[in-house]
């Protein structure tokens, strides 16, 4: 009777661990909108009190699997948020990407991510976001853009937060995107399949 209690424990322990490792990064997390370019709000030069980003800032993201999940990110990016005079609405951000300073958290990951499978940064060595509109919400503000990723252009429009100060401007944002959309289509093992979300984690800190 123990013994079968004792192998009854461990099914249900195998089980709620398998669990825990197919979680999905994406699950509970807002998804971008995703759709071709509108070429009636295509990035416009906007005027106002430029902010350039500092190294203080990240951008992150973390891929999936069935059997576990892996964070990554780049450590090479620069950019700019022009304030407008009348507050975020009149503004814009642009972000352009050193795609080859990309990282992941296992070594052998690194070099396949940056390989033909998945962003082949040596074809496509620069990804670029601007954006087009940025419109309050109700909780904080929907910021529309052009993000240019593995040689693919795309409007996305995802929500983000904004700190803005008088010598320092905060935009944080978390949501998922389907890397299917940028061309990013490699499957893996046919008994580990990748997940097509893709979250993405942004912290930029501009300063004047």
């Amino acid at each position: 009777m123990k013994s079968r209690i004792a192998v009854s424990f461990l099914i249900v322990s195998c089980v709620l661990l398998l669990a825990t490792a197919c979680e999905n990064p994406a699950t509970g997390k807002p998804e971008a909108q995703v759709s071709e370019p509108d070429a009636a709000a295509s990035p416009a030069e906007v005027s106002g009190r430029e902010f350039v980003i500092s190294g203080e800032s990240t951008i992150g993201f973390v891929g999936s699997k069935i059997t576990g999940s892996h964070d990554g990110g780049f450590n090479s990016f620069e950019g700019t948020i022009v304030l407008g005079e009348a507050g975020p609405a009149e503004s814009q951000v642009e972000v352009v990407i050193d795609a080859t300073s990309l990282w992941a958290d296992d070594d052998r990951l690194t070099g396949h991510l940056k390989s033909p499978d998945f962003f082949d940064v040596e074809t496509y060595p620069t990804a670029r976001f601007t954006s087009t509109a940025i419109a309050p919400s109700a909780e904080g503000f929907d910021i529309t853009g052009e993000l240019e990723l593995h040689g693919v252009t795309k409007q996305i429009t995802f929500p983000a937060t904004l700190q803005i100060e008088p010598d320092r401007i905060t935009a944080q944002a978390e949501f998922f995107v389907q890397r299917f959309d940028f061309g990013i289509v490699y499957p893996g093992k046919p008994d580990d399949l990748i997940r097509d979300e893709v979250v993405i984690r942004l912290n930029l800190i501009a300063t004047p």
